[in-house]
């Protein structure tokens, strides 16, 4: 999955319990309005749907949910990528102009995507981490 979707996905659902929810809403629905506009006014119910569901799963410390909302929209986001590879650089914008500074710093880092690529010939060896790694080698 394109790693700005996972973001974007990850993003749009923690962005549903804040303040913010009218203008995350709103950067949704314009990425649907672009690529698929018959399909906006359906897209934008189902938010409302979803930030209901959100409200419950977090009162409920229901985390297996949680993340079962994130994966479904980071799915959707991706089919919408797969109709217009063009709109990566506008979910992209929509990620740091709208969804992320919506969010609570902890939350934030959650939303940032890291891609990391390595290659090893021979007898190479790659360490790779997204934070803090610890090599003992004997």
């Amino acid at each position: 999955m394109d790693p700005i979707v996972l973001a974007a996905g990850t993003a749009l659902v923690t962005a549903m319990a804040t303040d913010a929810w009218q203008s995350a809403r709103d950067g949704a629905i314009a990425l649907w309005r672009k690529v698929r506009p018959e399909q906006a006014d359906i897209v934008e119910a189902e938010l409302v749907e979803v930030r209901e569901q959100m409200f419950e799963t977090r009162r409920d410390g229901d985390a297996d949910t949680e993340q079962a909302l994130v994966g479904s929209w980071q799915v959707r986001l991706q089919q919408l990528l797969r109709a217009d590879p063009s709109l990566a650089q506008e979910i992209k914008r929509v990620v740091d102009e709208v969804l992320t500074p919506a969010l609570e710093p902890a939350d934030q880092e959650r939303v940032g995507s890291l891609v990391m690529k390595a290659r090893a010939s021979g007898h190479g060896r790659i360490y790779q981490a997204g934070r803090d790694q610890t090599i003992h080698e004997r």
